[in-house]
C-alpha cells in the first residue's frame, strides 16, 4: 500500500521512526522502494552525486524534473518528494507556484521540498498548501545557501538556535507536512520535534527526530567524501572497482566469455 502524508503524521503520533533516502534514477529508486524505505527524496544533491557538480546550486528545474520522472517510475510504495532547485522559487511567489506545479504535474511525485523559513518562504508554503501542493520544509544547514553558511553545523549560538526553531514552527503553521532538520545540535532538533505536530526528518541532527534521511551515495560508500554526520554502511566503490578489474582480467586472459 502506498504511503500517504496522513500515514506519516500518524507515525509521528505513534513514535514510529520514518526512514528516508535519496534517489536519482529508476534502478536505485526501485531498489529503495522494494527495501521499504518510507520517503524517497529526489534531492538536489543529485547535482553532486549524479551530475558531478561541486554543490547543489547548478542543477536546474528541468534536470530535477527529468530525474524525478525516472525515480517515480521505480516507486510503488514510498512517498516521493522532489526538491525545488536553487532560484526556481526564490524570485517571486508566482515563480515558486509555477515551479512546484510543474514538478507535480510532470513527474507524478507527491510533494516538493524547499529550503529556509524566512517570511517569503513561509508565504510560498501557505500558498502552495492552499492550492493542494504538499510541501516539505528544510531548516538548519541549507545547502542552497552554502556560499553564506558553508557546510558547518548551524544553531550553535542562542541567536541562531532561536531563529531556526522559529522558522521550523512557522513552516509547520504555514502547512508544511514535514521538515528536514540538517546538521543541528541534538538539543535544538529535540526542541523543534516537540514543538511541531508534523514529522521532523533529521540528517546530522541527532536521534530525537521523528525520522532520518541520508544521501544514498553516502550510505553506500559511493561518495568521494562522506559528511561527518553520515555513515557508509558498505564500500560499494571498492566492490565495484574490484568487480570491474576482475572482469577486465577475464577479458584480457580470454576467460570471458566462456568457451562453448
Amino acid at each position: 500500500m502506498a504511503i500517504t502524508i496522513q500515514q506519516l503524521l500518524k507515525w509521528k503520533q505513534q513514535q514510529r521512526s520514518i526512514i528516508s533516502l535519496t534517489a536519482w534514477d529508476y534502478s536505485l529508486a526501485k531498489v529503495l522502494d522494494e527495501a521499504e524505505v518510507d520517503i524517497i527524496l529526489v534531492g538536489d544533491s543529485l547535482a553532486m552525486v549524479a551530475l558531478g557538480h561541486s554543490s547543489t546550486l547548478p542543477v536546474t528545474l528541468e534536470e530535477m524534473i527529468h530525474h524525478a520522472k525516472a525515480v517515480k517510475r521505480g516507486v510503488k510504495r514510498a512517498l516521493t518528494v522532489c526538491d525545488l532547485p536553487f532560484l526556481s522559487y526564490q524570485q517571486s511567489l508566482a515563480q515558486g507556484i509555477e515551479s512546484a506545479g510543474r514538478i507535480l504535474k510532470e513527474t507524478g511525485v507527491t510533494a516538493v521540498k524547499l529550503e529556509g523559513g524566512h517570511p517569503r518562504i513561509i508565504e510560498l508554503v501557505k500558498e502552495l498548501t492552499l492550492i493542494g501542493v504538499p510541501v516539505m520544509g528544510h531548516v538548519g544547514l541549507t545547502p542552497q545557501s552554502v556560499n553564506i553558511l558553508g557546510y558547518k553545523q548551524q544553531g550553535k549560538t542562542p541567536k541562531e538556535a532561536e531563529r531556526i526553531i522559529n522558522e521550523a514552527i512557522a513552516l509547520a503553521e504555514a502547512g508544511a507536512f514535514a521538515i528536514v532538520l540538517e546538521h543541528l545540535p541534538t538539543k535544538i532538533a529535540a526542541i523543534i520535534t516537540d514543538a511541531v505536530n508534523i514529522p521532523t526528518i533529521g540528517i546530522g541532527a541527532g536521534v530525537e527526530c521523528d525520522g532520518q534521511v541520508l544521501v544514498t551515495s553516502d550510505l553506500l560508500g559511493l561518495s568521494d567524501r562522506v559528511p561527518p554526520f553520515a555513515k557508509a554502511y558498505v564500500n560499494l566503490r571498492e566492490i565495484i572497482t574490484n568487480t570491474v578489474q576482475e572482469f577486465a582480467q577475464d577479458v584480457a586472459n580470454q576467460k570471458f566469455p566462456p568457451s562453448e
